[in-house]
């Protein structure tokens, strides 16, 4: 009797056992019910924000996003509400546009002035230039509002006399009956006609003396190197006009740019020392030609860099001179010139 409770004991506990074990299989050979996804409230731009607009919660909406759609340079309503404080618009903000890190800056270092409101955008001890540009100097106008680049410039260097200040080689006057002593008279030559000042030579064939003068003008030596890195671009082409009688015209440039009708910028305005400021007037004043290289913005790094000139380029990319050969060839090369394709445009000018 004894040992018949004890089988009955045993198979109960295999027959909950089994059905312990049937309902945590089948729980786990179940598919996962998905999820919910998590959403979070984004700040966008409720209204335009002009550059340097103090960023409130007035000119701010809110968009429902995906917590995975998020990234850690958006704001967020429960997480990064008190980080828009005291910010203001690096650029330009339009209506809807996700508010990031990147377009905003902190406002407590602005200088409080009665100015235009992007001067708040200058850091303290910078300031701002404009100087002339091109598409060339623009990198094919990839460089915008709020880009970082390099600062390249290129000279043309002569010689020349440091009495005069003119370009070497001088020109020569001869003297006729000029006394320079009590027994020195300057006796002038026919055979010598006013030109540059050259040099005497004796030819070793015939012990000849020559004397030579050049046959054309100094050749300029050029020269470029980058002056300046990680420069900051303040403004692409020319400030909005904003004053009461200039309205029209800012009317007038808006919808040429809404239209696509703009002419191309031409000037840029950098955010730079005011050593370097001075730098940059005297090379727009010099003549010397900038070009601007296009940068990561978190690229924070300088790297040292050698001014590219003829001798540089010969000895660091191993150019070798060409030899003097007896034959050369055929047709004669004097300038290099770009070959023409069969699908160039040619532009035929019309006859006068």
């Amino acid at each position: 009797m004894r040992r018949g409770r004890i089988l009955i004991f045993i198979l109960l506990i295999v027959v909950v056992g089994l059905v312990v074990a049937f309902v945590a299989l089948r729980t786990l050979l179940q598919p996962a019910k998905p999820q919910a996804p998590t959403t979070v409230q984004v700040y966008v731009a409720g209204q335009n924000i002009p550059q340097g607009g103090k960023i409130t919660p007035e000119l701010l909406t809110t968009i429902t996003l995906s917590q995975d759609q998020v990234t850690t340079v958006e704001y967020t309503t429960d997480e990064q509400a008190d980080l828009l404080n005291n910010k203001v618009a690096k650029f330009p903000l339009d209506q809807g546009v996700v508010i990031t890190s990147s377009m905003v800056t902190d406002a407590s270092q602005a200088v409080a002035i009665a100015g235009p409101q992007w001067a708040a955008l200058i850091p303290p001890g910078m300031t701002a230039i404009s100087i002339p540009t091109s598409r060339l100097s623009l990198a094919s106008y990839g460089i915008d509002d709020g880009a970082h680049v390099n600062v390249n410039a290129c000279f043309l260097f002569v010689d020349v006399d440091p009495a005069f200040q003119t370009i070497l080689p001088n020109k020569f006057d001869p003297l006729d009956g000029v006394t320079t002593g009590p027994n020195i008279t300057i006796g002038g030559d026919a055979g010598l006609q006013e030109g540059p000042i050259g040099r005497a030579e004796l030819d070793p064939s015939f012990l000849q003396p020559f004397y030579i003068e050049p046959n054309e003008p100094q050749r300029p030596r050029p020269t470029c190197q980058a002056l300046f890195q990680n420069v900051v671009v303040m403004k692409r082409g020319n400030f909005l006009l904003t004053s009461v009688a200039d309205a029209a015209a800012a009317q007038t440039a808006q919808q040429q740019q809404q239209q696509g009708a703009t002419p191309p910028p031409d000037v840029v305005t950098l955010i730079v020392s005011p050593q370097d400021a001075v730098t940059l007037s005297y090379l727009v004043y010099t003549d010397a030609k900038i070009m601007m290289t296009l940068r990561n913005p978190s690229d924070q790094s300088r790297m040292a860099t050698e001014a590219a000139t003829l001798q540089f380029l010969l000895s660091q990319y191993n150019i070798p001179v060409p030899a003097k050969l007896p034959y050369a060839l055929n047709p004669r090369i004097d300038a290099l010139a770009a070959p023409a394709l069969p699908n160039d445009i040619v532009t035929v000018q019309p006859a006068p």
